[in-house]
């Protein structure tokens, strides 16, 4: 198969594989820049992204959005003029700073998921920062789409597919992650492409569709870009890299893991999330666990109703507390079996 260039409204990766955002710590500047390095796009996940700086304890928001520049300085410069973008969550509380924060950076891409970025359109208006949700349904495709017409008179310049096989949250019941046949979700996304191309008509102007959930190696790249699609987000191959900004034993917890050790989860931000089975998880099925302090993460967040902090047990994977956190995967977290380098996946996946 030839892989065409990803072409982003003008912006331009080499190859078109994105590399999906992972926080907390997971995707920082380490991993994106390599994966823009080798051609193609490097998310930095924004989510608590300052946790290793100093005073993000007493101010953990100005912490972060502090941060937020020197990943993305760091990235662009390992990335020796590849594309690097960032994943902010909806749900992440105080958001439109969040996005200010990362365009003022200069950032070239916006991915928005965990919810649906409504205002996304008007905090990057005149800036060349390139904007693209992620959906999960023919449904929530349509209600951006319309939306960012209708308000903004923008299309997305990218989408992002995230299928029921993806790690972290879902946008999907439990009931539809456990049911949803491979076959069925080829169909969806078939349907969701048909949706974007009106888009692209209308606005004269190609809006390329990415997917990610289960892509994992060269077949799956080659059957989802068997689809139409114009490439492929992976997210759970790069976890077990040398360039991941994971650490040692957050790596290892991908290489231990089963595929019967990988569970869906009920998590805080309101979606189930798919995750390794730990003692933490077994902890959480006995009652609600109380934070330890509040981190400012979640716009939806009220202590008291929540079954556990997801902040304290997202810092403690990224601190490689593992048996004390949460550590989210994707479907096919189990055929982690090595390390390698960033630059070993793309030379599997293009040969």
């Amino acid at each position: 198969m030839n892989f065409k260039p990803l072409n982003i409204d003008g912006l331009i990766a080499k190859y078109p594989i994105v590399q999906g955002g992972m926080g907390v710590g997971i995707s920082l500047d380490k991993l994106a820049g390599n994966v823009a390095l080798c051609g193609g796009v490097g998310i930095i996940s924004t989510a608590q992204i300052g946790f290793k700086e100093p005073g993000y304890d007493k101010a953990p928001l100005e912490t972060n959005l502090k941060a937020i520049k020197k990943y993305i300085d760091r990235a662009k410069e390992i990335a020796k003029g590849g594309v690097v973008g960032v994943n902010i969550m909806v749900a992440t509380k105080h958001y439109e700073e969040y996005v200010k924060a990362a365009v003022k950076a200069g950032i070239d891409l916006i991915v928005s998921g965990a919810g649906l970025p409504t205002k996304l359109p008007e905090l990057v208006k005149n800036t060349k920062t390139k904007i693209a949700p992620i959906v999960s349904s023919v449904k929530s495709a349509k209600v951006i789409c319309k939306l960012w017409d209708r308000h903004y008179g923008k299309s997305p310049d990218m989408v992002v597919i995230e299928g029921p096989k993806a790690g972290g949250h879902l946008g999907f019941t439990k009931d539809e992650v456990e049911n949803i046949t491979d076959e069925q979700y080829d169909n969806e996304i078939v349907a969701i492409k048909e949706v974007v191309d009106e888009y692209s008509k209308k606005y004269n102007k190609h809006i390329p569709v990415i997917f990610g959930g289960g892509v994992y190696d060269k077949a799956d790249v080659e059957h989802y870009m068997g689809l139409g699609i114009d490439g492929v987000q992976m997210a759970t191959r790069f976890v077990t890299t040398y360039e991941c900004d994971a650490t040692d034993e957050y790596k290892q917890a991908y290489l231990d893991a089963t595929e019967e050790d990988i569970h869906i989860v009920k998590s805080p931000v309101g979606m189930p999330g798919r995750a390794i089975r730990n003692p933490f998880i077994a902890k959480t099925q006995e009652g609600p666990i109380k934070p330890t302090k509040c981190r400012q993460c979640l716009a939806t967040c009220t202590s008291k109703d929540i079954p556990y902090c997801i902040a304290d047990a997202l810092l403690n994977a990224a601190d490689g507390n593992v048996d004390d956190a949460l550590i989210f995967c994707g479907a096919k977290a189990y055929k982690s079996t090595k390390l390698e380098h960033v630059s070993d996946i793309f030379d599997e996946i293009l040969s």
